[in-house]
């Protein structure tokens, strides 16, 4: 393509409005513009998608793995690679990869990798996210308890050390092994905050939030739950208008009804955005693999531990926004904001999440049965469904 060209399509969501026979105009890596097709000038190139439905790329704030990688297992830019491929293959332009509670010297290279990531501007790659292991062992999950732990000075300098040097900076900490003060040191630096794997009381929370936490990590798992005298961290996120949610909405993390309740009560201007939580088996026929010495299983859409504790989700972008649409009968421009606008306005990534002039020219294309037809990342085409059929055929 030019440096400047236009793609057409019957229908554009610009992340709040659909455009009817609009052109999207893509100047170098960036959106120029939005508007008519008979506006377009005259001699631009054009690319025209037909009945295609034009959207901002998903952004996944929480992806362990894909593409027959778990980070944790291969903590390198090759690695990040290969999990930001795999997950374009189902819409996502942009995404936090994800590493689980380890030792520190699995962090220590997860975060290098990070770095270098960040430097060779890997498409799709945001930047991390610490999922511990600052957590509490009530709540682990699938965290390997032997491996949580209260964060140290020795952690907290080193994380202020290495702030900004990988993308974007997510973790998710307990109150029970982070202290205020701690997370204020943390905010300042220029982490993203987000609550999970606590037993921690509303009025705790809160306190947190104080601090600094803007985020709730897999809302309902892992934490303490809404009670009729004890609102837990469910309540606190459902309630506060400074926490943003996210949600697996695979069916087996969260019931539909608890779904649909939770939309319904989410009190704003944050919102509940989608996130995957995903595992390695994303886009490959694996039955399973390993999580810090243990085996993980893949059966009927689901990741367990031998113990039946989940491990992750078996699901991607594209099929939870088709869920959120379908199964929780949201608005399709709903779930696409779900998958797009809500997360980057949680992890404060304003140049992504809509279709805006300026806005990284990150997109993709959906047939009128919510197919992906093609991924785009920074104005170039990274992901062609036509090319994958093809390559099957032969």
């Amino acid at each position: 393509m030019t440096a400047v060209f236009a793609i057409t399509a019957s229908r554009i969501f610009d992340g709040q409005n659909f455009h009817q026979d609009a052109a999207l105009v893509i100047d170098g890596s960036k959106i120029g513009a939005v508007m008519p097709q008979s506006k377009l000038p005259a001699g631009i190139k054009t690319l025209p998608v037909g009945n295609g439905l034009i959207a901002p790329g998903f952004i996944d704030l929480q992806v362990n793995g894909g593409g027959d990688v778990l980070f944790n297992n291969q903590p390198d830019v090759t690695g990040i690679e290969t999990i930001c491929a795999a997950h374009a293959r189902f819409g996502t332009t942009a995404l936090m990869v994800t590493l689980i509670t380890d030792v520190p010297d699995i962090r220590d290279t997860a975060v290098e990798a990070g770095c270098q990531a960040a430097q060779d501007a890997v498409p799709g790659f945001l930047g991390l996210h610490l999922e511990g292991p600052h957590l509490s062992v009530a709540r682990k999950g699938t965290h390997d308890p032997s491996l949580i732990r209260p964060m140290t000075e020795d952690d907290l300098a080193y994380l202020e050390t290495k702030a900004g040097t990988f993308g974007l900076a997510m973790m998710t900490v307990a109150p029970e092994s982070v202290t205020p003060d701690q997370m204020r040191r943390l905010v300042a630096a220029g982490y993203h905050i987000s609550l999970g794997h606590t037993d921690s009381a509303c009025a705790v929370i809160a306190d947190y939030v104080d601090a600094g936490a803007t985020m709730v990590t897999h809302l309902f798992n892992a934490m303490s739950q809404l009670g009729n005298r004890e609102p837990g961290l469910v309540g606190a996120g459902l309630s506060s208008p400074a926490l943003h949610c996210g949600l697996i909405a695979d069916g087996f993390h969260v019931d539909p009804v608890t779904m649909r309740v939770a939309l319904a009560a989410k009190q704003g201007p944050a919102h509940i955005f989608l996130v995957t939580d995903a595992m390695s088996t994303i886009g490959t026929d694996s039955t399973g693999f390993d999580l810090n010495g243990r085996a993980v299983y893949r059966r009927d859409g689901r990741l367990t531990l031998a113990d039946g504790t989940l491990a992750g989700a078996d699901i991607d972008m594209l099929s939870c926004v088709r869920f959120v649409h379908e199964r929780l009968d949201q608005p399709l421009e709903e779930a696409l904001r779900m998958a797009s606008l809500y997360p980057a306005q949680a992890i404060g990534a304003a140049c992504k999440g809509s279709l805006t002039a300026g806005s990284d020219a990150d997109f993709i294309v959906l047939s009128d049965k919510i197919d992906l037809l093609s991924t785009w990342i920074g104005g170039a085409c990274v992901h062609e469904a036509k090319a994958e059929r093809r390559e099957a055929r032969a």
